[in-house]
């Protein structure tokens, strides 16, 4: 008789055990999301934040151009990296994200000869191709290859601009009655 008044006690903590064992799972899946699933959803985003290519190649900046797949590991792991360059780096430069499972960019994929994802090529401001990297990168790979083409931008600009403080410092083109001008 204790053998049977044992097994409901014995299957009432095993019940009680395996319900807090899926308490605490539910929680850690909630309280850990945005480490499990952030990745997938920043992927899935990349399209959205999407400068178009045909724009980014014509606006005479530089482009971040990454081919993609929301399928791929290794562009799930670099997705919050290159989110971090992005929020970083748009004003200055256009960040294109295409997803080589969509058709539609078929002619870019072959343009720019991609045979492995993630692929990040990054042009200079009139659009010529400067690096091209494939796979998986360290964050301070492509930092280090986007601040050289920003220090060739801010030479030239800092070139053109103290051509112009220059000029203004001349003050010949200014008319004043007694000039012919």
């Amino acid at each position: 008789m204790q053998s049977e008044s044992g097994e409901p006690l014995l299957n009432t903590n095993l019940k009680a055990m395996l319900i807090l064992l899926i308490a605490i799972l539910l929680i850690g899946l909630v309280l850990f999301r945005n480490l499990l699933f952030q990745p997938t959803f920043l992927l899935k985003s990349f399209g959205e934040l999407s400068v178009d290519p045909e724009i980014a190649f014509k606006n005479n900046k530089p482009t971040f151009l990454e081919f993609y797949a929301e399928w791929c590991e290794v562009c799930k792991e670099m997705a919050p990296k290159v989110t971090t360059l992005k929020e970083e780096y748009e004003k200055e430069i256009n960040f294109v994200f295409l997803n080589v499972d969509n058709q539609k960019w078929d002619n870019y994929i072959r343009k720019f000869n991609v045979n492995g994802i993630p692929q990040v090529n990054l042009f200079d401001r009139k659009g010529n191709l400067i690096s091209t990297f494939i796979g998986k990168q360290e964050e301070i790979t492509i930092r280090s290859s986007i601040d050289q083409i920003g220090r060739e931008l801010k030479t030239q600009e800092e070139i053109l601009n103290n051509d112009f403080s220059v000029i203004k410092e001349n003050k010949n083109y200014e008319i004043n009655p007694r000039s012919h001008g």
